[in-house]
């Protein structure tokens, strides 16, 4: 008898398989160039890479009154909306699960004083990540590029990824939009079913080929999680620390506005926690082939009388190529 867990199984291992040939097609001759331009969009639109929705994954984090963690919460302690009907859930799970995560860093001109500080923070965010993470990164200017990772798509090392980091110098001005909608397309290569943006940046858009409309679908039906590090508040015409603001919130994540670049370590820490620390959420959305933006809504009880605050995304968009499920826990 074929369960439904190998039946998944098999349909990751297909999924993956084909992911392994595209990453190595792309990588391949990523060793041979250095071109600031990525093919990796077109590649993966030429190849289809695509997975049947079966599961809507949410990603839950909920605190109290003063903005702690509350763990030890169970699949009865939540309720699942979707477009105002309550759901099945379907997956549950509360522990420190792996991610695929992407690094996009601004390498703008304005960005040449503060990229060695960067670094060092995304060294930090890594190295106090998950072990089990895959990470990759994402540097942008006027183009994009998926930086080579010592000739892999993917790495948990700190060191390698700080590397990454430094390895382009800061010039030009800032395609956010084309490295947002690169660092998307990416994640769907990753093997983990929880995912999210690392942006950094200290200016808006003021290169880019795609629109905000767009990044905003891609990031719906990808199910990923962003989060944004603005380095604002100088005097730079083309700062729109709103950009980052409604990338994070339209899908879950938080952006963080520091008064200094020394602070971005801290910061660092603390968006790699609020990924250790999140409940994920699953349930089989009732589409019928509608393809339209679906409004989420998660409620959850806590133990007595205590008021809890939920945060997540505020729906999906139901796709081919967005995340299928995973094996059903408790």
């Amino acid at each position: 008898m074929v369960t439904q867990q190998s039946q998944n199984a098999g349909r990751h291992g297909r999924v993956w398989g084909l992911a392994a040939l595209v990453a190595a097609f792309v990588f391949g001759s990523w060793a041979s160039s250095s071109r600031w331009v990525s093919s990796f969009s077109e590649l993966a639109a030429q190849a289809k890479i695509s997975v049947a929705t079966e599961v809507a994954l949410l990603p839950v984090r909920v605190t109290d009154a003063s903005g702690k963690f509350v763990s030890g919460l169970t699949r009865e302690n939540f309720s699942v909306y979707d477009n105002g009907r309550l759901q099945k859930i379907s997956f549950f799970q509360q522990a420190d699960t792996p991610v695929t995560v992407g690094l996009l860093v601004d390498h703008s001109g304005s960005m040449a004083p503060k990229l060695r500080q960067v670094a060092a923070a995304l060294y930090e965010f890594a190295h106090t990540s998950n072990p089990s993470d895959e990470m990759f990164v994402v540097n942008f200017s006027d183009g994009v590029a998926l930086q080579p990772l010592d000739g892999k798509p993917f790495t948990n090392d700190a060191r390698v990824l700080e590397r990454a980091v430094t390895a382009v110098s800061a010039s030009g001005q800032t395609a956010l939009y084309d490295a947002v909608v690169e660092g998307l397309h990416h994640l769907q290569l990753g093997t983990l079913d929880k995912k999210a943006l690392l942006i950094v940046s200290d200016g808006g858009d003021n290169a880019s080929q795609h629109r905000y409309a767009e990044v905003l679908e891609l990031a719906r039906q990808s199910q990923a999680v962003i989060y944004a590090i603005g380095l604002v508040g100088g005097t730079l015409e083309e700062e729109n620390p709103g950009v980052l603001r409604r990338l994070a919130k339209d899908t879950g994540g938080l952006a963080f506005f520091p008064e200094s670049v020394e602070s971005v370590i801290e910061i660092s820490r603390a968006i790699a926690a609020d990924l250790r620390e999140q409940y994920t959420i699953g349930f089989t959305p009732e589409t019928k082939g509608d393809a339209s933006f679906r409004k989420v809504l998660v409620k959850v009880t806590g133990p007595g009388r205590q008021r809890l605050h939920v945060r997540t995304r505020p729906g999906y968009t139901p796709a081919e190529h967005a995340a299928s499920a995973p094996g059903n826990k408790t």
